[in-house]
């Protein structure tokens, strides 16, 4: 309790301090001791002072990692994007480029929510990697990237299952669920949903099949024959099988009878 106490003292001794150089460096001390809060406190004290100096772009890239190290992701893109707009040749520009879209993915939401954050990684990191391709940065900035580009497909996932789920509830959800489940294969095409999505393509073929008048349900049965046959080209191993091999039983009878 005594360092504690004496440690809280210190630190209320430099906020009263006169010198932004002696509180500069204190900030600096306490971002290396991971005391963030402090830190950020200090910076933001001398920032005005330091505006308009070479020390102003140390100020500002010590904020956005303190923000970081306080986890508080979207105050740090602020700041780092801030830097960007002001210092675009700086020493740390390539370590703030990276970072603002590292901080939206860290911050990205469930899948289930809005993405609006989501996509902002997503253009950070690709105009990231289209500047610096070579960076240290690059292979994780992909990865993130790709992540971000997974969660996308995972929501228009979400979203075509439940227009499935629906059925012929209020309309037909069935061709909602295609649309969707097709847009996402064409949107996102090496998510790791891919095979899911197909087979919900197929499955709602079906489905509108199932449902059609019978001047449609010959053409529909053609049409689901063949997702089928895509189906179970592209994913010969699918959990999604056997089902796919009894639906296409019930299409063969149908288009036997039209024979």
């Amino acid at each position: 309790m005594l360092v504690l106490l004496a440690g809280c003292g210190e630190y209320q001794q430099v906020l009263k301090s006169k010198d932004p150089d002696y509180k500069f460096q204190k900030a600096l001390a306490y971002f290396n001791a991971k005391e963030y809060v402090k830190s950020q406190t200090l910076l933001e004290d001398v920032a005005a002072y330091y505006k308009g100096t070479e020390r102003s772009e140390d100020v500002l890239c010590y904020l956005a990692r303190s923000y970081m190290g306080k986890k508080s992701y979207s105050e740090a893109a602020d700041y780092y994007a801030a830097y960007i707009r002001n210092y675009p040749k700086g020493k740390y520009i390539t370590e703030a480029r990276f970072q603002v879209g590292h901080c939206y993915y860290l911050d990205s939401p469930d899948a289930r929510l809005d993405q609006e954050i989501t996509r902002k990684a997503i253009d950070a990191f690709t105009e990231f990697t289209e500047l610096y391709p070579e960076s240290p940065y690059s292979e994780q900035a992909y990865q993130e990237m790709s992540e971000m580009y997974d969660k996308l497909a995972y929501k228009e996932y979400l979203s075509a299952k439940l227009y499935y789920n629906l059925g012929t509830y209020l309309g037909n959800n069935y061709a909602s669920c295609e649309i969707v489940a097709k847009n996402a294969l064409r949107d996102y095409p090496s998510n790791s949903h891919q095979e899911e999505l197909s087979w919900l393509v197929f499955a709602a073929k079906y489905q509108q099949m199932m449902n059609s008048i019978e001047e449609k349900k010959i053409d529909r049965a053609r049409d689901t024959q063949d997702e089928y046959y895509s189906f179970i080209t592209e994913y010969p191993e699918s959990k999604h099988r056997s089902q796919a091999e009894k639906i296409n039983k019930d299409v063969e009878k149908i288009l036997k009878k039209a024979e």
